[in-house]
């Protein structure tokens, strides 16, 4: 499944630079992730990057976005 930014994020823009997708951008308020170009970084990284440097874990799973990892490997394609 993609990932969501929740409203907890503190902006402190550590997140965007780390996303081998560039599926993180600044929203209205906070950042967001593109769901469409999200990958949780398989096939790039065993772990999502924004996960492991977010300092207030605000980066979690989508629950509306549920994907195998074969979808996810297909949005690289």
């Amino acid at each position: 499944m993609s990932l969501l930014i929740t409203d907890e994020c503190i902006n402190c823009d550590v997140c965007e630079p780390e996303c081998p997708n560039e599926a993180i951008y600044m929203g209205d308020e906070i950042y967001e992730i593109d769901g469409d170009k999200c990958t949780e970084c398989v096939g790039h990284f065993d772990e999502p990057q924004c996960v492991e440097v977010c300092p207030v874990d605000c980066c979690l799973s989508d629950p509306n976005r549920v994907e195998t990892e074969e979808e996810l490997l297909a949005k690289l394609a």
